[in-house]
């Protein structure tokens, strides 16, 4: 006969410290004064596409409430500085793979804002011409190789395409970002050890926005700092807040150049937050309006904006910038609107493949 023994109760858990790695940056406070020797206009292209994504992000947040986009939508607004920074890191033939949350980066890989609102809507215009929806923004032309909705199961995929980028000595850097809720999926882990072994010109971003879905980071994971992860394959990490989209451009930057002139792999985590809740589903009850708000302080935007404003960019360069993405996303939202919807000969095309495909 089995006698069966009460479990021992253990004291709750408290959460975790932070441990800094040698690289981590504290969290900005307002805006510094201009870097000495920085290109205001560059500055400025990063301005500009960094509210081009928040007003799309926005714009698509009215579509879905009026019903015009269906199915999921993850919104970057919050993140934008670490897309926009990461790939001005990069030459325009360098790869990007990416999660569900995928607009923003799209976005800065070069896609249009019409074909990613026209695929949101579910139109033939679209970027993959109405069949992917918010997930799955691809555009072979700029090598934005696709968002996925399978959480880290990207991350093998990042490393196969790096590793074709080795196999072929083309020269090519992959960027492959995801939330700090995949760092405990196994594909993570598999694919940081493929990319250590092979030594692959890849740099691996953890967009670290402090909570997977709705569960903060204190109950998810046992230590904070997802860099030291890279520990554990021999791999360079670097660690810092995105509040500076010149300084996510600089440190990515370095990685990106390790990746290219010695073939080795790097893991980044970005700390950055999101402003809005996992999905349009998530009204975000988890979280204080007072922390909201307190991130609301270190907005990328209003931090960028500050810096050019020090720089002597005058109110009226601002206004010609906030209009030129007003009217490039009011034409967007029209095209989308007005395009067609896919046909059965889309459907059938994009489904089957040799001899008997449709």
């Amino acid at each position: 006969m089995r006698i069966l023994l009460p479990m021992p109760t253990a004291p709750p858990l408290a959460p975790p410290a932070l441990v800094p790695p040698e690289r981590t940056t504290a969290p900005a406070q307002g805006a510094p004064p201009p870097p000495a020797g920085f290109d205001v206009e560059h500055l400025a292209a990063l301005y500009r596409q960094m509210l081009l994504i928040r007003r799309v992000e926005e714009e698509s947040a009215r579509a879905y409430a009026e019903g015009k986009i269906g199915g999921f939508l993850h919104l970057y607004i919050g993140q934008e500085a670490v897309a926009v920074g990461a790939i001005a890191a990069l030459r325009p033939d360098d790869y990007v793979i990416t999660t569900y949350r995928d607009h923003g980066i799209a976005l800065a890989k070069g896609m249009s804002v019409r074909a990613l609102l026209a695929e949101l809507f579910g139109k033939v215009t679209g970027c993959s011409k109405g069949l992917g929806g918010s997930m799955h923004m691809f555009d072979k032309e700029h090598h934005m190789l696709g968002g996925y909705g399978i959480v880290g199961g990207h991350i093998p995929l990042a490393a196969g395409v790096a590793f074709a980028s080795k196999y072929r000595a083309d020269d090519k850097v992959t960027l492959c970002f995801f939330g700090e809720g995949a760092v405990s999926i196994g594909g993570f882990h598999e694919g940081l050890g493929l990319a250590a072994l092979w030594k692959l010109p890849i740099v691996f971003i953890c967009e670290n926005n402090e909570y997977a879905m709705g569960t903060p980071l204190s109950r998810s994971m046992s230590v904070e700092d997802v860099s030291l992860k890279a520990l554990g394959y021999g791999m360079d990490r670097d660690r810092f807040f995105a509040d500076d989209v010149l300084e996510v451009e600089h440190r990515i930057s370095e990685a990106v150049q390790r990746a290219r002139e010695h073939g080795t792999p790097t893991l980044v985590e970005v700390r950055t937050y999101r402003f809005r809740g996992h999905s349009m589903s998530d009204p975000a009850k988890y979280r204080t309006q007072a922390e909201l708000d307190e991130h609301k302080k270190r907005d990328p935007l209003v931090h960028t904006r500050e810096i050019l404003a020090k720089a002597g960019v005058a109110d009226a360069r601002f206004a010609e910038i906030e209009s030129g993405v007003e009217a490039e996303v009011a034409d967007a939202r029209k095209f989308a609107a007005e395009s067609a919807e896919p046909g059965l000969d889309v459907l059938a095309s994009s489904t089957y493949s040799g001899p008997f495909a449709y």
